[in-house]
């Protein structure tokens, strides 16, 4: 009782923190004083529209509030730190909440941040051609999770590793443990010339999925974006309550070249729990071009792509992306046949009108997939548009 009492306040006292910021906050910009503070935040607003074939129960047209989130962040005498939170569901989620110590060789971080896995999962949804990531960054990427980090960069490289926990502030129930990193190379990037090349790679333990309320460890991506559960593919499930290994990896590569730039990544993830092994398979291609003559921002000290700020016209920046998204999952006890052999894949052609650097229109339509290769049949086809207007601070 006591520990879930402290699980439950730590959120509370996150939005406390957040709302009560700009009180305390010290105006000015002076590096000497020894405890600073700035608010920000997202509002990401979010409608989908969808053409279900007869397959399955269809999705219904709908629309959300994605992220509503609200950051305070700064320096805390010899530390800095950040508590960030989510209100747009029906309880606060909290979502990077820790401390973090510069060194001259790198950057220690203690608390709940989000893991170092692949471009698509560590490019902020702020910045993001499409309104989702891949299905490889949805469903395999570790997200938030409570630990302890070092990263580093230097020259064209970064690289960063962590040791964290399988349970996060929120879903204490996800038991295990794990350590993951990741390493770029960047040689030479400049303003709208980038060559990127990196690699991902994560252990994961998780203890007893699917039993004394554990949560069952699923793949199970969204084909036609967020609110398109009823399309879902289980592509693997380790529900029977063994202790599972999961060993994950993604290998990347990008590059700009002026208004126009490509992008790709390979991920995939074993799991074996003794009795059961699965293998996921998951890769995609985008290609974007900015049509108003601006070219993605790329951050060479954390290796992923940032903000557009030079926009050329008054009425703002216009990009255009398509991307190809494709998702396997097979499973079997060991030594007999598959009990799963499903395939999920995904066309997108996106959108997105740059109003300012911070506010965007962005619209996409999608064409999906599903189909069970074990009866060799298509089992869901669905066509969405999908819409979000976005504000951050």
């Amino acid at each position: 009782m006591e520990l879930n009492s402290l699980r439950w306040r730590a959120p509370v006292a996150c939005t406390l923190l957040l709302l009560g910021a700009p009180g305390w906050a010290a105006d000015g910009s002076d590096d000497d004083r020894p405890v600073t503070a700035s608010v920000g935040g997202r509002l990401h607003l979010d409608f989908a529209d969808f053409d279900n074939d007869s397959r399955g129960t269809p999705n219904k047209d709908d629309t959300e509030i994605r992220r509503a989130w609200m950051d305070v962040s700064g320096r805390f005498f010899a530390v800095d730190y950040k508590l960030e939170a989510d209100f747009s569901g029906d309880r606060v989620e909290a979502k990077d909440v820790y401390v973090s110590r510069d060194f001259s060789g790198g950057k220690l971080t203690v608390g709940q941040f989000k893991q170092f896995f692949s471009l698509d999962d560590r490019t902020s949804s702020n910045y993001g051609s499409f309104l989702e990531r891949g299905n490889a960054g949805t469903t395999l990427a570790p997200l938030y999770r409570l630990g302890a980090s070092w990263q580093a960069a230097k020259g064209d490289m970064t690289w960063a590793a962590s040791a964290y926990s399988l349970e996060s502030i929120d879903t204490w129930q996800v038991k295990g443990r794990a350590a993951g990193g990741r390493v770029t190379w960047a040689p030479g990037a400049t303003a709208g010339d980038v060559l990127h090349l990196g690699l991902s790679l994560a252990h994961e333990r998780y203890d007893n999925p699917g039993t004394n309320g554990v949560p069952g460890l699923k793949i199970r991506p969204r084909p036609a974006g967020h609110l398109s559960d009823n399309s879902r593919l289980t592509l693997v499930d380790f529900s029977a309550g063994r202790d599972t290994d999961v060993n994950k990896w993604s290998m990347e590569y990008a590059q700009v070249r002026g208004p126009l730039s490509w992008q790709g990544e390979f991920s995939g993830a074993t799991f074996d729990d003794g009795s059961q092994r699965a293998t996921v398979m998951a890769g995609y291609g985008l290609v974007s071009w900015f049509v108003t003559g601006e070219s993605r921002a790329y951050d060479r000290k954390t290796g992923r792509f940032a903000r557009v700020k030079d926009l050329r016209h008054k009425a703002g920046a216009f990009e255009l992306a398509l991307r190809y998204d494709q998702m396997r999952g097979d499973q079997h006890l060991i030594g007999q046949p598959d009990l799963i052999d499903a395939r999920t894949d995904a066309w997108t052609l996106g959108g997105n009108w740059y109003m300012r650097p911070n506010l965007r229109f962005m619209l996409n339509l999608i064409e999906s997939r599903n189909r069970d290769r074990l009866a060799d049949a298509t089992v869901d086809r669905t066509r969405a548009v999908t819409g979000r207007l976005q504000f951050d601070f």
